[in-house]
């Protein structure tokens, strides 16, 4: 069970804070937690599940660093809800490697260089992740526009692009397709 702390205001019993028990899957294991309506998706999974990899860098879904999968399409959990995915599958960047290899994703981003401060890594391997998994051939104009809703600060893209279509290749590479 996840325990979530609240700031505590004065002017509210605790027992006049609603709170919502929710089921949801995140990276492969099932969860339960009881949250307030009003918990924005992000803050349960980096402040109640301790999945630190979901960055919060704008709250207003303008730069994507908090990007993650909801039932695998792209969603900015700095303006989603945690109510909202009750009865889904929510996949971070935590996911996406296993125990002891990297995935395709993160091994183009260092292969490529396609990070400095890492700061919009997490949310653009997310959103690049949804672009493969629906089109494994992606042009350079196809993950342009997948990584269009997340901003860098520190690179020209070029090299991210790169990242993206070499893990595109490796991917098709295992599959052997």
């Amino acid at each position: 069970m996840t325990t979530i702390v609240y700031e505590d205001h004065d002017d509210q019993s605790a027992d006049e804070i609603p709170v919502r028990r929710i089921k949801f899957t995140v990276n492969g294991e099932k969860k339960i937690a009881e949250v307030e309506p009003r918990l924005l998706l992000a803050h349960l999974i980096r402040r109640g599940l301790g999945l630190t990899g979901t960055h919060m860098g704008c709250d207003t879904t303008n730069c994507g660093a908090c990007t993650v999968l909801v039932d695998g399409r792209p969603v900015k959990s700095c303006t989603m809800l945690a109510v909202q995915v009750d009865g889904r599958e929510i996949s971070t960047v935590e996911g996406l490697a296993s125990a002891s290899e990297l995935h395709p994703l993160q091994e183009g981003f260092k292969e490529e260089h396609g990070l400095q401060c890492g700061f919009c890594t997490p949310g653009m391997m997310m959103a690049a992740k949804a672009l493969l998994e629906e089109n494994p051939h992606p042009t350079e104009e196809d993950v342009r526009w997948a990584l269009s809703g997340n901003l860098c600060r520190c690179t020209g893209y070029q090299n991210i692009v790169k990242s993206v279509l070499w893990a595109a290749a490796k991917l098709r590479s295992e599959s052997g397709s």
